[in-house]
C-alpha cells in the first residue's frame, strides 16, 4: 500500500487539497497550475496522462507508449489531449525525441523525476499510464485511484490485482486494462479512457468519486496488515494473536 501521505485532501506538495466529493474543480485547478508550469497549452478541459514510473523498456512498457504517443497526440489533436512524463530512465531521450521532433511541446512535457512535482502529476492528471510487461506490486496504481488519476494498465500481476476496467453501468471498476502487451494493446486502452472522458459530468463525476472513495479505502496499510494477518493464521490454522 502507499504511504499515508499520499492522500489529496492532505498532500502538502499539491496546489489545491480535494477529497472525493471535491475532486472535480480542484483536480483541473491542479491540471492548469501544472500546465503552465510546464509551459502545455493552458486547458483545464484538456485530457492529461502521466506516466509516473522509471523509463526502463525492460520492464515498464514505454517503448508502447513511444510507438504511439505522436499518433495519440494527433488521433485527439481536437481534444487538446497531453502527455506528462515525470520520471528518469533510458527511454526519456526517446520521449523528448519525439516532442522536438513534431514540435509538441504544448501537447507533451518530459522532466526528471522529482517527488513533488510527481504528486502534482497525480492531482492533475485524469489517467496513469502503466503499461508494464510485468509489475510484482506496482504503487503507481494504487496512488492514482486514490488521486482520482485513472490507471491504464496491462494486465499483469500486481496491476492484475488492483486494477479492474471500469464498468460505469455496474458502478464498479478503477481503471482501464488492455490484455496484450504491444502498442495496439494500450491505444486501444487510451481509447476507451478517452470514451469515460466523454461522458457527461453527471455521470463520470460520481463513478470518479466512488473510485477515489474505495480506493482510500482498500489502498492503505491497515487493510494490507489484515490481510497479511489472514494469509498466515490459513498458514498456520490458528490465530496469530490471543483475542
Amino acid at each position: 500500500a502507499p504511504d499515508f501521505s499520499f492522500n489529496p485532501s492532505t498532500d502538502e506538495a499539491i496546489e489545491v487539497n480535494y477529497s472525493p466529493e471535491t475532486h472535480y474543480e480542484a483536480k483541473r485547478a491542479n491540471k492548469t497550475k501544472l500546465q503552465k508550469f510546464l509551459g502545455l497549452a493552458v486547458d483545464p478541459d484538456a485530457p492529461l496522462f502521466f506516466w509516473p514510473s522509471r523509463l526502463d523498456p525492460s520492464q515498464k512498457g514505454c517503448q508502447l507508449l513511444a510507438d504511439i504517443m505522436y499518433r495519440t497526440i494527433s488521433n485527439y489533436w481536437h481534444r487538446n489531449l497531453q502527455i506528462v512524463v515525470i520520471a528518469n530512465g533510458p527511454f526519456q531521450e526517446h520521449f523528448r525525441n519525439i516532442a522536438n521532433f513534431h514540435n509538441l511541446h504544448s501537447r507533451i512535457a518530459v522532466i526528471d523525476f522529482d517527488e513533488q512535482l510527481s504528486r502534482s502529476g497525480y492531482a492533475a492528471s485524469d489517467f496513469l499510464l502503466i503499461p508494464s510487461l510485468f509489475e510484482p506490486c506496482g504503487l503507481p496504481q494504487m496512488i492514482g485511484s486514490i488521486y482520482g488519476s485513472l490507471p491504464i494498465a496491462h494486465d499483469t500481476g500486481g496491476l492484475h490485482d488492483t486494477v479492474v476496467d471500469v464498468n460505469v453501468g455496474k458502478k464498479r471498476g478503477n481503471g482501464f486494462v488492455f490484455k496484450t502487451f504491444d502498442s495496439a494493446g494500450l491505444s486501444w486502452a487510451i481509447d476507451q479512457a478517452m470514451s469515460f472522458y466523454d461522458l457527461a459530468p453527471e455521470i463520470k463525476i460520481p463513478q470518479i468519486t466512488r473510485i477515489m472513495k474505495d480506493s482510500l479505502e482498500r489502498f492503505n496499510h491497515s487493510v494490507t496488515a489484515k490481510q497479511y494477518f489472514r494469509l498466515y493464521e490459513n498458514m498456520l490454522h490458528r490465530p496469530l494473536i490471543k483475542r
